[in-house]
């Protein structure tokens, strides 16, 4: 039988359609059909509905965080992973047991604030003189033991950014001003919220002590509140404050990644690994921190288990302990892994929000780039642009990059994410149902075809340093 040059290239067309990306066109069908199934309804409101609903707020080392462990062990289990297990992280526990704080003059008022996660407790009332700086740069050029007996109040705003590019320089105020501000003397630091909301709930967040510097305890003021501290400074007459702090470490825990599986049909130990951090801190109820990722990624693996036939690499999701206290989770993860880390194909993480997703990137080898072009053409219908270069691995995947993991980001809008970070204000109300099945489209798509693609993909060598 004679075959036509016609029919010779429509065969080769339906065997790699893509050149490079070894994806088929079979591959791409299917990759559409999850994509468009997950937009007509995903799992994923159902999920984070679940956990904010049965488990509520669950900060690492807590008695929570053990009832979330379990209901994400149940969740894998009723959403068909063939395989579910637990890999054990240890930590110090950290404990906030109250907290208060008033103006005591020249103008008395109550304000509302939160203790820095780590901070150490106040040893009852602290009353002290309120010294203002605009900045860290500002607290660091004063000499030291200049605020001796003085609180220091780190007064820097956060810009609105739906990248979240305004989080850094302001989040480094609450990570490092405790140390920097006892280095100068004070006996304590409150900062302004690292948010960009206007509500009186503060936020919380890790700090950290500096070895060999004293330890003083550290407390957000909320957005309005550190407005009405330095409009009473502004005055000029010295503002007193009272605070108490009851907070500290006790001792030691272990508790545990939950991780999920979906088998690969011909590659099974390599691996596409997405994923959420399951903590949250306890002010909320940690929907979009870190509930949302939780479930979008969760949904996203489901719906590649629910097919007739697996993708060829295993799907694993993980739901990564602790992370808000220090990126524990996936520390533990890249240490557990750094041996097996050539057999990840890919990983992504979901932990900014529950807004939607508009940007790919990828951390891959320019050998691998057409792999991630291909998937950027199945994304393009969603509202979601590749990007040139950019972008990371996320906080629990970013420790396994050093190791080898190749990367993809998909990158939410996170305008409002800030108003809500780290607040008792993470809470379900701020989750949209139709958002959440975009995002596990985008997900479903990308781990799907990066198991699929013939192509190994590799990561991107190190940059050199100039």
């Amino acid at each position: 039988m004679r075959i036509s040059a016609a029919l010779l290239l429509f065969v080769s067309c339906q065997t790699v359609f893509a050149a490079g990306s070894g994806l088929d066109a079979r591959a791409e069908k299917t990759a559409e059909r999850l994509r468009d199934d997950a937009m007509r309804g995903s799992r994923a409101y159902e999920i984070v509905e679940s956990l904010t609903t049965e488990v509520g707020p669950r900060m690492g080392g807590s008695e929570a965080y053990d009832r979330a462990t379990a209901w994400a062990q149940a969740k894998f289990k009723a959403l068909g992973y063939d395989k579910v297990w637990l890999q054990p992280v240890t930590f110090p526990v950290w404990q906030r047991h109250s907290e208060s704080a008033r103006v005591v003059s020249p103008f008395p008022q109550r304000l509302v604030l939160t203790a820095l996660g780590g901070s150490e407790s106040t040893r009852g009332d602290l009353r002290a003189e309120v010294v203002e700086f605009a900045d860290l740069e500002a607290l660091k050029a004063v000499p030291d033991g200049t605020l001796a007996g003085k609180i220091a109040f780190v007064n820097l705003k956060m810009l609105r950014a739906k990248d979240g590019s305004g989080y850094g320089p302001v989040s480094n105020v609450r990570r490092t001003g405790a140390s920097e501000a006892a280095r100068k003397g004070a006996s304590a630091l409150l900062i302004r919220s690292v948010g960009t909301d206007s509500d009186r709930l503060p936020h919380t967040g890790m700090m950290k002590y500096e070895d060999g510097v004293a330890k003083i305890p550290a407390a957000a003021l909320s957005v309005p509140d550190a407005d009405l501290l330095a409009n009473m400074l502004r005055r000029g007459k010295p503002v007193t404050v009272e605070m108490n702090i009851q907070a500290g470490f006790t001792g030691s825990k272990t508790e545990y990644n939950v991780i999920g599986e979906i088998t690969g049909r011909s590659k099974p130990s390599e691996v596409v690994v997405i994923g959420g951090h399951l903590d949250s801190w306890d002010l909320g109820t940690g929907a979009i921190d870190d509930g949302a990722g939780v479930a979008i990624t969760m949904a996203a693996g489901a719906l590649i288990g629910d097919l007739k036939q697996a993708p060829k690499r295993s799907i694993r999701v993980v739901a990564f302990a602790n992370e808000e206290q220090g990126l524990l989770g996936g520390k533990a993860y890249a240490e557990a892994m750094k041996d097996a880390m050539p057999s990840h194909q890919l990983g992504a993480e979901s932990d900014f929000g529950a807004g939607r997703i508009y940007a790919l990137y990828a951390g891959v080898s320019a050998g691998s780039r057409p792999v991630i072009e291909h998937i950027g053409t199945l994304l393009a219908p969603l509202g979601i642009a590749l990007q040139a270069s950019g972008g990371s691995a996320g906080p629990d995947l970013g420790p396994s990059v050093p190791y080898g993991l190749p990367w993809a980001e998909l990158q939410q809008d996170g305008t409002d994410y800030f108003d809500y970070h780290h607040t008792a204000n993470d809470t379900l109300d701020k989750v949209n149902a139709k958002d959440l099945d975009q995002q596990v489209a985008a997900y479903a798509v990308l781990a799907y075809m990066a198991a699929e693609t013939a192509v190994d993909i590799a990561p991107e060598p190190p940059k050199t340093q100039p």
